[in-house]
């Protein structure tokens, strides 16, 4: 049977998975002393993973079928886990956010742009519903606040409608008049006739030779245009008649059988569950009873007692039953008791050895001989098991599948019985467990003499430190959501993000970068790279669940760079691609809104109470300099701006990573700030650049939809102002004479030149060069100097 391009798609980026995990096992398990080389093949990993990643995103968007979205979405979000794992271990070898691979693009004969991150679009599908009613309930909050005007309905006066009135009435009735004097043109065209003409009429002749042109020039055209269509699909540019693509009814009818597929699948599953139930329910409580009694039983032989019973929490029977075997137990247990022991005896001795070695330190250090660095080796990933996993499920259920019969892509009730098995097996295990714990007393009480202890709790420090943020937050508990999405709207702390995608933030690949390292010059970063490390640190984790859980946690991005460079618009575009909330927490806009440490303290407790419940949220602090800066933390007062200084490392402790929480600062004058509190607050520092000549000029070739786009920064900020581009206008000049301006001098020069009235003057008075150098010359660039205390 034929198969889909989509499927086709996800069968080959599975394939392309299959050989990188192989790899994975292979090489980077393995020691490597040799750091150039270990990049490299880290390099080569990441690059590879990110192609999957592209055909995996593709696949999941387009295939319309429920169970198979759900096996790539698996697959999805152990792909994005590991680009960032693999991310992390590149920037502790080279020391830097951004790397310059030229070299190896050439070697894989790739295109910068395929190591553009692709965005999943499933982060926004998902919870369309959800966020489009957020966003009237956040409308309707500042409209009703005064934050917000509606846009003023135009009511017309009873003259302008009175005009219109006789404007369309004045035309029907010249429409009528010019039909009428038609009428009568031809009436009297056909009295001034002569008797014979209107008798005989055309020659017989004539009337043939006007059927036959019109015939044959009918006939003709069907037949080109059917040659045009067999060569279009010999050459392999069509495709034939039997594949060609649905019309937009096909399209409509086939996301109406998605959604009704998805509808009859959750149907079937409340019947699919109670029968499951009904037939394997008792079998699978027996099987549970004698696997969780044989466990108890090996214990008591090993151990000489009964174990304690895990608790709910702990993981119940699941903890109970591990892989390992008894023999491994017991070795477990004498290691522990030899450890015991050592501990005691070295107690005593530790003072002793202190003095000793201090006084033989000196005398070894040259005599020790060298020690063999093992060299880098590969961080334990969390994500190999998951894309395993999914693999593995590929493999089995759908690879060799055949799908021949199934038009609608419609579920397999089969796959609803695995799924639903699991979920019947987790309700009678908790059944079980409260079973088999009335007997594991009872069988303690007649075989040990003793009951069953509760077991120790968690470190006291973590829970005193709980109790303490739980107290401070007592007066929000009465507190609804909505009462404090309301109160933080109407405060202005909680904003409407603009509509920005990261793609609209156009730049350029650095072609530069390796080859300046070569001579020992460090090359600032391009704003291609800024877009990557954007979606990776931004992105990804706040739009995936699983991804932000157990990639590594970055809880705290400060974006740096001189005014205009794009930073404002890449908050927005954080919040645009994940659909995630924006708080405003700048100094200038928290100012007087909550006064005092207990006011502030307030507010913190809301905005993190609120950005928990709603998350993805995004905790936005504009000019975050003046928060850290040394007069701000000297200050005292109300409205001192270096509390909220203080209290920021406090805040992100608290924030685990099951809360989909970023906190994002951006800084024109970072170097304003005391470096080490703001270090310490923020993870992750981004340096935004100026727009370089191939930026503002250079061609983007935009290969995965098809198209080659030019995104030059100058045209396209001409042409989203409504201007026009012709040959009057020098691209390339106004490039190069723009060096050292940013984006936002750009778009205020070109907003400055396309007026109203330029705007309707453009059809016979084309844009020129001059008109933009001027407008450009009024504003002062970012100078050389300013640009290296940034580095």
């Amino acid at each position: 049977f034929l198969i889909s391009t989509y499927n086709k798609m996800w069968a080959d980026a599975q394939k392309d998975l299959d050989i990188q995990l192989q790899k994975e096992r292979e090489e980077l398990l393995q020691p490597e002393k040799d750091q150039e080389k270990a990049f490299k093949m880290l390099t080569t990993s990441y690059i590879k993973y990110l192609q999957i990643f592209r055909n995996l995103e593709m696949a999941h968007d387009q295939l319309l079928h429920q169970q198979k979205q759900a096996v790539i979405q698996q697959v999805l979000d152990g792909v994005m886990g590991r680009i960032l794992e693999i991310k992390k271990e590149m920037v502790e070898l080279e020391n830097s956010e951004f790397h310059y691979i030229d070299n190896i693009l050439v070697d894989l004969e790739l295109l910068p742009e395929d190591l553009e991150v692709p965005i999943p679009r499933y982060f926004i599908k998902e919870r369309l519903e959800v966020l489009q009613q957020r966003e009237k309930l956040l409308d309707q909050i500042l409209l009703s606040a005064g934050l917000q005007t509606q846009k003023p309905v135009k009511t017309m006066t009873s003259e302008e409608a009175t005009r219109v009135i006789q404007v369309a009435e004045r035309a029907r009735q010249g429409r009528h008049r010019a039909a009428f004097m038609k009428k009568l043109y031809l009436e009297d065209k056909r009295q001034n006739q002569t008797e014979p003409q209107v008798e005989m009429g055309p020659s017989p002749d004539d009337a043939a030779t006007s059927i036959q042109k019109v015939w044959r020039g009918y006939n003709q055209r069907k037949k080109t245009q059917k040659m045009r269509e067999e060569e279009m699909i010999f050459l392999g540019m069509a495709l034939p008649p039997h594949l060609m693509t649905a019309s937009p009814s096909q399209m409509c009818a086939s996301q109406v059988n998605a959604l009704q597929s998805e509808v009859q699948e959750r149907q079937e599953k409340v019947p699919i569950k109670d029968k499951l139930r009904e037939t394997e329910g008792l079998h699978i409580k027996e099987t549970l009873q004698d696997q969780i009694g044989q466990c108890l039983l090996e214990n008591w032989h090993i151990i000489g007692r009964f174990p304690d019973y895990p608790t709910e929490n702990a993981g119940g029977s699941k903890a109970l039953l591990t892989e390992k075997t008894p023999e491994e137990v017991l070795t477990e247990l004498v290691e522990k008791k030899e450890m015991e022991l050592e501990k005691k005896a070295q107690k005593g001795k530790n003072e002793e050895k202190k003095e000793k070695t201090k006084e033989k330190s000196s005398q070894k250090i040259g005599n020790k001989p060298p020690v063999e660095e093992e060299g880098w080796k590969m961080a334990p990933s969390n994500f190999l098991s998951i894309m395993e996993e999914g693999n593995r499920q590929y493999k089995v259920f759908w690879q060799n599948r055949d799908e021949g019969w199934d038009f609608h892509q419609d579920h397999d009730p089969e796959l609803i019985k695995e799924e639903i098995r699991e979920e019947v097996e987790e309700e009678i295990r908790v059944q079980v467990d409260e079973l088999m714990q009335q007997k594991l007393k009872n069988l303690k009480l007649a075989v040990d003499g003793e009951k069953s202890g509760k077991q120790k709790k968690g470190r006291k420090s973590e829970k005193v430190r709980a109790a303490i943020w739980e107290k401070s937050v007592m007066f929000l508990i009465h507190r609804t959501i909505d009462s404090l999405y309301t109160e933080l709207v109407e405060k202005g702390l909680l904003i409407k993000a603009k509509t920005v995608n990261l793609s609209d933030y156009v730049g350029e690949y650095s072609y530069l970068g390796s080859t300046l390292r070569q001579t020992d010059i460090e090359p600032m970063p391009s704003l291609a790279d800024v877009r990557q490390l954007i979606a990776l640190y931004g992105i990804l984790p706040l739009g995936s669940q699983i991804v932000h859980e157990k990639a590594p946690l970055v809880k705290a991005l400060l974006l740096a760079g001189s005014a205009g460079v794009g930073k404002k618009m890449l908050v927005h575009a954080i919040c645009t691609e994940t659909g995630a909330n924006l708080f405003n927490l700048a100094p200038s806009n928290i100012a007087g809104k909550y006064p005092g440490k207990m006011g502030l303290q307030m507010m913190l407790h809301m905005v993190l109470k609120v950005a928990r419940q709603l998350q993805p949220s995004v905790l936005w602090i504009g000019d975050t300099e003046k928060i850290f800066s040394k007069a701000a933390q000297k200050a005292e007062g109300e409205a001192n701006p270096g509390q909220l200084a203080k209290a920021l490392p406090k805040f992100l402790k608290v924030l685990k990573a099951q809360d989909r929480v970023l906190l994002v600062g951006t800084t024109d004058c970072p170097f304003d700030a005391n470096l080490k509190p703001l270090c310490k607050v923020y993870q992750k520092i981004i340096l935004i650049p100026r727009p370089d000549y191939s930026s503002r000029f250079g061609k983007y070739l935009d290969l995965y939809r098809s198209l080659l786009l030019l995104k030059m920064l100058w045209k396209h900020i001409i042409l989203q102002n409504g201007g026009t581009i012709t040959n009057l206008l020098n691209i390339s000049c106004l490039a190069k004479v723009s060096d050292g301006f940013t984006q936002g001098h750009i778009v205020q020069a070109v907003q400055a030149v396309l007026s109203e009235l330029r705007l309707l003057q453009m059809t016979r008075k084309p844009l020129r060069t001059e008109e933009f150098v001027t407008s450009l010359a009024t504003q002062d660039p970012v100078y050389k100097e300013e640009e290296e205390t940034f580095k």
